[in-house]
């Protein structure tokens, strides 16, 4: 088959931590022809989707070979050229992401699969799509007013977590505490002296022991893995400094799994990662969720191998 992976430069990306990385390296083992490019590089001429498409050869390093991409020719194709093709450019989601994605939707779908489904990422931004599922979020409220923030923050008992809702990786995330004498600041810098939307939402205790992120594929649970935060942050992702420890899926991991699984596969949201703290959902991640190689490092597993599973029996059933 041929994959094309659209994502940010292949040599930049960490081959011990990158979730991209072991999907291409899965492909190749099988194979399958591997190629990539980035988003700047998909373009559309006559309503034909089309890139500049390179090849490229993955490989985990070694002191020997201590390079874990090798970047061959460049082509001219068009997009539904590929049996398959694999979104995986990370955030921020911005307008630049925004068009590549709009172009991905250009794809004729009965020709190429596409993973995950274009209108699907554009509708789910991932701190608003939870708020479908009101019986598993912790209590929520987005607005760009501050005094209703504040307000907010004293019903939850003085304090609440507010987020941006286009960050990515931890950043812009504060712990708001009633009687902090930052908590104006705070609160004016996160919406843009009220101009700005954001997202609060109940602080949950149980975030000390961990941020679960939970790895669904095609609405299945398909493993776990727990982000620690350092002491002195409230920020659990990797990104930022928190650590990993293994995790298991629980029954309240795949309850909340059932609840979604209906409104991800229609809105072709395949490859999902989770983020749990204690019982309650608070984001679900659809652009490039990560996690799989750290899960497969405390589990003993190959997630990946699951999922181009998934990928070759989709693409099959197109004929």
């Amino acid at each position: 088959m041929k994959f094309l992976f659209v994502m940010d430069p292949v040599e930049q990306i960490l081959p011990d931590k990158d979730t991209t990385f072991v999907f291409m390296l899965e492909s190749q083992k099988r194979g399958h022809e591997v190629t990539y490019c980035l988003v700047d590089e998909l373009y559309v001429r006559g309503g034909e989707p089309r890139a500049r498409v390179h090849e490229v050869e993955v490989r985990r390093p070694t002191p020997e070979r201590p390079f874990h991409a090798a970047v061959g020719e460049h082509s001219d194709v068009a997009l539904d050229s590929f049996d398959a093709v694999f979104m995986r450019k990370d955030p921020p989601f911005d307008m630049r992401f925004v068009f590549a994605t709009q172009i991905l939707g250009l794809i004729d779908p009965t020709r190429t699969f596409v993973a995950n489904r274009p209108s699907g990422i554009l509708t789910a931004n991932e701190k608003l799509y939870a708020l479908h599922f009101r019986d598993v979020i912790p209590t929520s409220l987005v607005t760009c007013e501050m005094d209703r923030i504040k307000s907010f923050v004293d019903e939850m008992g003085g304090e609440a977590i507010v987020k941006p809702l286009d960050g990515a990786g931890g950043a812009g995330i504060f712990h708001l505490r009633r009687g902090d004498r930052n908590l104006n600041s705070i609160v004016e810098s996160s919406t843009n002296e009220g101009r700005r939307l954001a997202m609060v939402q109940r602080y949950l205790p149980e975030v000390r022991q961990g941020d679960k992120r939970l790895i669904l594929l095609d609405g299945e649970p398909l493993g776990a893995v727990l982000r620690v935060p350092r002491d002195d942050d409230t920020r659990s992702n990797i990104h930022v400094g928190g650590t990993c420890e293994e995790a298991p899926v629980t029954d309240r991991d795949r309850e909340i799994a059932a609840v979604l699984a209906p409104r991800l596969r229609a809105d072709g949201l395949y490859f999902v990662g989770l983020d749990i703290i204690g019982d309650w959902l608070t984001e679900v991640n659809v652009t490039s969720p990560t996690g799989i190689q750290e899960i497969n490092d405390l589990d003993g597993v190959c997630l990946e191998a699951q999922v181009i599973d998934f990928v070759e029996r989709r693409v099959g059933e197109l004929g």
